[in-house]
């Protein structure tokens, strides 16, 4: 926080509110209203009133222990300025060479809940590839980026996610034992690198790089797919140099400061 608890605490309840937003998405465990009030030196009763009407609206929300958590109203708003439209054209040109180095469709998820949405995608020119359309919901525990995506977890965190999992057989290589989806998770942790080995959809494999923030936050999955019958998933695992190149360009675009027309 660049300001001080005296220049916070003469602002607005606007300052005040955004200053609780950026103290709750910055920290590494769900804050108490004490906590906050502490960190940020504003008066509880000041901040349980903030609290009360950003979770009225749909910004914040209480998780069972009583912490205050991002709710979908924030969530939205923070991917709309990851990927926010006036970079949807540099996007775009990424994605379309990573295409054409790989000869196969590849794409952005981002974490949605207990599913991964496709953000966006460029497809290759193949008369035979799976549509997924930018919009769609997949399950996390059986596609790449959902995969990687639960490895970003700690253990405990995990646990806690799995455990409440249908994991349902989406595919005849579907992980559908808790404990084997631990160890898969594991291994991705290790590697960095997500996998669907027909886990999702028979005849399909596909794999998964983090996009992360400077601060090695994970805030995307770049991913690449491809039928059987065109590359196995080792072949198309030979591409993750190139996919975490494009991954950086990503990460770079997002954190670079807009040009001014």
């Amino acid at each position: 926080m660049s300001d001080s608890p005296q220049t916070r605490n003469s602002g607005s309840s606007i300052t005040r509110a955004l200053d609780i937003i950026e103290a709750v998405v910055q920290a590494d465990h769900a804050l108490s209203p004490a906590d906050l009030s502490h960190l940020l030196d504003i008066p509880k009763p000041s901040v349980h009133r903030l609290l009360q009407q950003m979770q009225g609206e749909g910004y914040l929300q209480t998780n069972m222990r009583g912490g205050i958590v991002p709710n979908d109203r924030l969530h939205k708003i923070a991917v709309g300025v990851i990927y926010a439209s006036r970079y949807k054209a540099q996007r775009q040109a990424i994605l379309r060479h990573l295409c054409d180095t790989l000869d196969e469709t590849c794409g952005i998820a981002l974490p949605d809940g207990i599913d991964m949405v496709y953000y966006d995608r460029v497809q290759s020119s193949w008369p035979l590839q799976m549509h997924l359309p930018v919009g769609a919901h997949t399950p996390m525990w059986c596609t790449a980026s959902g995969k990687l995506y639960l490895s970003s977890f700690n253990k405990t965190r995990r646990t806690q996610i799995i455990d409440n999992l249908a994991l349902k057989r989406m595919a005849r290589n579907t992980l559908t034992d808790p404990l084997a989806l631990e160890n898969e998770l594991k291994r991705v942790r290790q590697r960095d690198v997500g996998i669907d080995n027909e886990e999702f959809v028979d005849g399909m494999v596909a794999c998964a790089v983090p996009v992360r923030n400077s601060e090695g936050r994970l805030i995307a999955c770049l991913f690449a797919h491809a039928p059987t019958i065109r590359k196995s998933l080792d072949e198309l695992l030979t591409f993750e140099p190139a996919m975490r190149r494009a991954a950086e360009q990503l990460r770079i675009l997002v954190e670079e400061p807009a040009e001014q027309d």
